[in-house]
């Protein structure tokens, strides 16, 4: 993926983003996404490297088990699985402990609604288990 040229704004939001990104998601599901991308979405790469992860993530009001907690909820909310699995698993590197995970989604429960919250709990039980097994293995 190619990043923002020269001294600038953009490039210092890009430059944080990325350590905050590989902070919270790891190194090899970063270096997957930047390996993955192309010239179709190199730009949307860098778009949510700068405005998601360097902007909204490294601000320093609100700690990452805050925002962990809050990405969780709203993914869930909305029906974003996929996003919501890769966040359980970021987790490990947030501070965002199972219990936290589960009062997040019982939120989602009562103000998105149970069908959401219902297979957002079946996704992130179903990560959580993954993550135990692989923590088993090594």
């Amino acid at each position: 993926m190619a990043e923002p040229g020269g001294d600038s704004p953009e490039r210092d939001a890009y430059e944080r983003g990325m350590a905050t990104r590989r902070a919270v998601l790891g190194d090899a599901h970063v270096d997957r996404a930047s390996a993955g991308a192309t010239p179709f979405d190199a730009g949307f790469q860098r778009h949510i490297t700068a405005r998601a992860w360097g902007d909204v993530w490294s601000d320093p009001q609100l700690d990452r088990r805050t925002r962990s907690l809050l990405t969780l909820a709203l993914l869930g909310a909305l029906g974003h699985y996929e996003e919501l699995a890769m966040h359980v698993r970021a987790t490990r590197n947030t501070g965002a402990t199972p219990e936290d995970i589960r009062e997040a989604l019982m939120h989602v429960a009562v103000y998105a609604g149970v069908p959401a919250a219902n297979r957002a709990f079946a996704v992130a039980k179903k990560t959580l288990a993954e993550m135990a097994e692989e923590e088993g293995n090594r």
